[in-house]
């Protein structure tokens, strides 16, 4: 029998007007999970160029309040990965 390695992964998502990170493990236990939404005008709907700058704007920040919501710190990530994954 295959011994588990144990493995903690930073994940970023990015859709059409949410950008997260979330921080899990290899069975599945998520320490953090923050997310922004990028909200515009009613009425005027999502422009790829607004969306990216928002998007950029908060990552930074996104990673830095996941790694302190999960006591963590970046010695402590295995794997980055952009979408998310079922171990």
């Amino acid at each position: 029998m295959k011994k588990r390695v144990k493995v903690i992964a930073l994940g970023i998502e990015g859709s059409a007007n949410k950008i997260s990170v979330g921080i899990v493990n290899e069975k599945g236990d998520i320490f953090s999970n923050p997310r922004f939404t990028f909200v515009t005008p009613p009425g005027t709907g999502f422009l790829p160029t607004e969306t990216a700058t928002h998007h950029r704007g908060k990552i930074l920040e996104l990673v830095e309040t996941a790694l302190e919501e999960a006591k963590m710190t970046f010695k402590n990530i295995g794997i980055i990965l952009n979408k998310v994954i079922k171990f």
